[in-house]
């Protein structure tokens, strides 16, 4: 990281003073986090300069586990003040689960005396079976920065428009001044895949304007039934040709070669990586 990058990240880091002594300093073990995310290297092949690679590679599960990237994401949306909430774009892309991804145990969450389930745990580990092999599906709303506002992993053989909901429902900028955290976009765009009767009552309950064409099937179902059918979908093509920033967001958050292809085993903590890339976007001017 520059030292520009480090000056906005350092407020909303955790203080360097833990139970059980000292951590080793924030800044070396966030660059060696963000070389492996880069670069896609395995843990215990991490340059020296970083330190211990266990070092850096218990902190990165433990922030993962604990919800800790998701915070430090929310407070730097917040700091960066420049959200553009025009218009918020829907999208999904699919992840190759490379074989050191694949064999963790599936069992069914439980909450030990002592010690919660980890946040974003997924019994099933967000990886689904295709005829390429193991896959995992990133559904992300990115705001017209090229910039992601949210995440949610799920399994790569799972539909898009079941997860659009949920994708909106984890937007959560806090204020820079103060108040309310702010939830609800201006105007959201998405693809055919997200055209549903479900998406558009919820979006209407909200009070959010979206562009998502119709499919031929769905506005034939519609006319057959006459009046029954409901009236006929607005589109906008000036705000569909805006789609593009989503895809161009998904394009950025892929370069790091951790995220376009997945090597973390437990879910959780592939989770953590996504966010961190994440966070790297939003650092950068």
């Amino acid at each position: 990281m520059t030292n520009r990058e480090w000056s906005l990240l350092e407020p909303h880091l955790p203080p360097s003073g833990g139970r059980g002594g000292q951590w080793c300093d924030h800044r070396t073990v966030i660059n060696g986090i963000l070389f492996r995310v880069r670069t896609g290297v395995p843990w215990r092949d991490l340059p020296e300069r970083y330190g211990s690679w266990k070092t850096i590679y218990e902190r990165h599960r433990r922030w993962s586990a604990d919800g800790i990237w998701d915070r430090i994401l929310r407070a730097v949306q917040a700091a960066a003040g420049r959200v553009d909430w025009s218009m918020v774009g829907i999208d999904s892309t699919s992840c190759r689960a490379h074989q050191h991804a694949a064999g963790a145990r599936k069992t069914k969450p439980r909450v030990p005396k002592k010690r919660t389930t980890p946040r974003n745990h997924r019994p099933d580990e967000g990886l689904g079976r295709s005829r390429g092999g193991l896959t995992c599906k990133i559904h992300l709303a990115g705001e017209g920065g090229c910039r992601p506002l949210a995440l949610l992993l799920t399994p790569g053989q799972w539909g898009d428009a079941p997860q659009m909901i949920e994708v909106l429902d984890r937007i959560w900028v806090p204020r820079p001044l103060g108040g309310r955290p702010r939830t609800r976009p201006d105007h959201v765009s998405g693809d055919k895949a997200y055209s549903s009767r479900r998406n558009r009552r919820y979006l209407r309950r909200r009070s959010i304007k979206h562009t998502i064409p119709e499919p031929k099937d769905q506005r034939a179902h519609r006319r057959r039934r006459g009046s029954a059918g409901g009236r006929p979908t607005g589109f906008d093509r000036e705000h569909y040709r805006r789609r593009n920033e989503v895809e161009r967001t998904i394009n950025r958050l892929k370069n790091s070669r951790a995220v376009a292809t997945r090597y973390d085993k437990r879910a959780y903590v592939f989770h953590g990586t996504v966010t961190s890339a994440a966070i790297r976007l939003w650092l950068r001017p």
